[in-house]
């Protein structure tokens, strides 16, 4: 759906900020600027305001996205078991650090405090997929799943 369709559908909502903001989104992998301002034109919301509803929820995104978005632990389990080498041989292999994505689209790296597995750890999660008990290795081997 298109922002114009997605604007047309909410305009007698003046609750609909954040439903609006996802379903845009939705049809574009991310939240352009250009974008942003024609939701401030149209719902007559500041800008500024619309600014801090999507950098005060970590679902919105101001970059374009990679098609799998990677996220390596880095809590406590995750780090002990040695995490950080599993994020490091991620890096190495994208070629991006965390919170990059890469050229190409195909990948989009993130750390997270805890994905609530750890009697697994270290652990990674692909879109919705959980790999755990990893090394460095077994990361390069998951990464080659997945391109």
């Amino acid at each position: 759906m298109r922002l114009s369709a997605i604007l047309k559908k909410h305009e007698n909502n003046p609750g609909s900020l954040i439903t609006i903001l996802q379903e845009a989104q939705e049809a574009y992998g991310y939240l352009s600027e250009n974008a942003l301002q024609r939701i401030s034109r149209t719902t007559k919301i500041p800008l500024s305001e619309i600014y801090g509803v999507v950098t005060f929820y970590s679902q919105f995104h101001l970059d374009k996205r990679g098609r799998h978005t990677i996220r390596v632990c880095n809590g406590t389990a995750c780090h002990v078991k040695g995490g950080n080498s599993v994020l490091k041989t991620v890096e190495r292999e994208l070629g991006i650090t965390k919170g990059q994505t890469t050229e190409d689209l195909k990948f989009t790296l993130e750390t997270v405090a805890c994905l609530g597995t750890c009697f697994l750890a270290p652990v990674m999660m692909i879109d919705q997929d959980y790999f755990g008990r990893l090394t460095s290795q077994k990361a390069e081997t998951v990464l080659k799943q997945y391109e």
